[in-house]
């Protein structure tokens, strides 16, 4: 007993720590973050176990009758911070869709899912029902990083997202229903009575979501909760609010912290951002360990039950029962037949049906159904299977149906002027996708007649988070004339694109190279800021000053036979280095500590005044120059 506690310790930060790990792999190797969570799990746990003979992970052994609560907590969590970035303004357009996959979408993929595992699989005709409407969830754990990793357009995002989202709770309620009628009939019991308390509890859960919401809404409104305590009073509630609902009826807290979320996300608080920020952290780290747990918790021996029927049955469910269910649910929905077809092959399974299934297989094999044992596996390896194909897919798949903004990284430009309207010129002459943005309709009439594609609107909306889509640039440069409002927006879109992503122009214009202008008790603090694009001194009104002196942009490309060494040494010793793209397409933004690429290929694009016997547009001669 004495040695307890160090092992709990360890095994905590086993979880914790092998889940983080994975996500991070998975950033570096662009894969699916799922995948390696799960491979971690399955590591730790039972492909250790057939090496050494035991588990170095065994989250039952190790936290007993409290794995069970603390997984539901932390789907509860999960859940809610999905919710809290569902905004019916986002509705506008998909509408249609959404309601179709919401109620025709659940019950004729459950129909369809439940013939799958009766006829294929092999299942009891009951147990078929109840895992069949739990597989009709997809989930927002893995719905929300391969929109990420895609990039699809607003239109068939939204679609995914708020499918993953809403659908989860009602297939984990559906699944519960045919359990308890499934369980009281193992029990010799009328199951009729227990439906009903289920289908009244998940009407109270969704009042207590309601309530919850309103009432944490209006404290945030009357300013009621200091700054400080928002975020920990957020997650206080959710386990409060989850706990309740579970404690009228089983499962029905899902409900409740997924309408607790949408409250909150359509109640336009001022702090939403910060407590959503604050959430996806959290969400981050329980989603990792709870896939971490999940697939630890599998045994050799029930891994072993699978056949070719159960692989049958997976291959069937992802290929053919989802896509012929999407297809009949959304016929004259709006959807074209690409983008029906698309939304079809992608459908992940999440931790909710991972979770949900090995809880009640675990309570039908006490109630005498020894055959629900293969449940908790088939589950698994359902999900590992449709994680691993659509994160692996959906990017070909976007590209195959024309739905992929995907390819060379596409700059987002904040402030129309003529130095940035001239920087956005040589950027379509080096074919580097871009957007300018700006509230001015007649400061982007340039860059309109130029055919630029252009935002006319505020950065900083609420309209701008769906309709300007962060997530398809993969940097920003603020270039506006208010020092402030440049860094308000590079903080603002830093924690979307990356704090190492988002640049603006120095406010200290003059100051040598080595002075450290943020010093100054008059300027933003560093931390405050985006990363300093050019060089420090380097301000707006230089840099405009300098166009109207006829400074212009140049290209360069490097070669075998004009290095970056020679480059440097021609370069006007005046002139300002902006930008290079790699011939991969990748984007870097040059400035204190960040040099140009040396791999030949690569463009330079650089700022500087007018050469002897040049025009004017700086257009730069020699065979190196384009």
């Amino acid at each position: 007993m004495m040695h307890a506690p160090p092992d709990l310790t360890l095994t905590i930060a086993l979880i914790a720590g092998s889940g983080v790990a994975a996500q991070w792999l998975a950033w570096r190797l662009r894969w699916p973050s799922i995948v390696l969570m799960m491979g971690a799990g399955l590591l730790l746990g039972p492909v250790f176990a057939l090496i050494s003979g035991a588990p170095l992970l065994d989250p039952e052994a190790s936290f007993g009758g409290y794995l069970r609560p603390m997984i539901a907590l932390a789907v509860g969590v999960i859940l809610f911070e999905g919710g809290i970035t569902l905004n019916f303004r986002e509705l506008r357009g998909v509408s249609k869709p959404v309601w179709r996959l919401v109620l025709l979408g659940v019950p004729l993929n459950g129909i369809l899912a439940t013939l799958a595992l009766h006829y294929v699989a092999g299942l009891a005709l009951d147990l078929s029902a109840m895992i069949g409407a739990l597989l009709t969830v997809t989930g927002p754990t893995v719905v929300l990083p391969l929109l990420r990793q895609a990039k699809l357009p607003p239109r068939i995002a939204s679609v995914l997202k708020w499918e993953g989202i809403v659908n989860d709770p009602i297939g984990a309620l559906a699944a519960v229903f045919v359990f308890e009628a499934v369980r009281q009939t193992a029990l010799g019991q009328d199951w009729a009575g227990a439906a009903g308390a289920l289908a009244f509890g998940a009407v109270i859960g969704a009042g207590l979501g309601i309530a919850f919401g309103f009432g944490l809404s209006r404290a945030f409104r009357r300013g009621w909760v200091p700054e400080q305590m928002k975020a920990p009073l957020v997650l206080a509630s959710v386990l409060v609010c989850f706990s309740s609902a579970e404690a009228l009826a089983h499962e029905t807290g899902l409900v409740a912290v997924t309408v607790f979320g949408l409250v909150v996300a359509n109640s336009r608080l001022a702090s939403i951002e910060e407590m959503r920020r604050f959430k996806e952290g959290i969400a981050s780290i329980l989603v990792a360990s709870v896939f971490v747990v999940l697939a630890a918790g599998l045994t050799p021996s029930a891994l072993a039950e699978l056949n070719w029927r159960h692989a049958a049955f997976v291959v069937v469910l992802i290929l053919i029962a989802r896509p012929l269910g999407i297809f009949l649910a959304t016929l004259n929905s709006g959807l074209n037949l690409r983008e029906t077809a698309f939304v079809g092959l992608i459908g992940p399974r999440g931790v909710v049906a991972a979770a949900t299934a090995g809880h009640l297989a675990a309570e039908l094999v006490e109630a005498g159904r020894e055959d629900a044992a293969i449940l908790a596996p088939l589950v698994f390896a359902t999900v590992f299977a449709s994680v691993v194909g659509c994160g692996f897919a959906v990017t070909p798949l976007a590209r195959l149906f024309g739905l992929s903004q995907s390819g060379p990284e596409r700059l987002l430009i904040v402030g129309a002027n003529p130095w940035s309207l001239g920087l956005a010129g040589v950027l379509k002459k080096i074919e580097v996708p871009h957007t300018v943005a700006d509230t001015s309709w007649r400061r982007l009439r340039a860059a309109r007649l130029d055919g630029h594609d252009v935002y006319y609107g505020e950065v900083l909306s609420e309209a701008a988070e769906w309709r300007l889509e962060p997530s398809r640039f993969s940097a920003l440069i603020a270039a506006s004339a208010n020092d402030a409002y440049n860094a308000l927006v590079c903080i603002d879109y830093a924690p979307e694109l990356g704090r190492s992503r988002v640049y603006q122009l120095s406010a200290h214009e003059g100051l040598d190279e080595g002075e450290r202008g943020e010093d100054d008790p008059r300027s933003i603090a560093f931390t405050a800021r985006g990363r300093t694009l050019i060089r420090r001194g380097r301000g707006y009104d230089g840099l405009a000053r300098d166009w109207w002196r006829g400074w212009r942009f140049r290209t360069t490309r490097l070669t075998e036979e004009y290095p970056l060494s020679r480059y440097l040494e021609d370069l006007d010793e005046n002139a300002d280095l902006v930008l290079a793209r790699q011939p991969n397409g990748t984007l870097i933004l040059l400035g204190p500590g960040r040099e140009p690429p040396e791999a030949p290929g690569s463009v330079i694009v650089s700022f500087a005044p007018p050469r002897d016997g040049q025009a004017e547009s700086g257009e730069p001669a020699g065979p190196a120059r384009q």
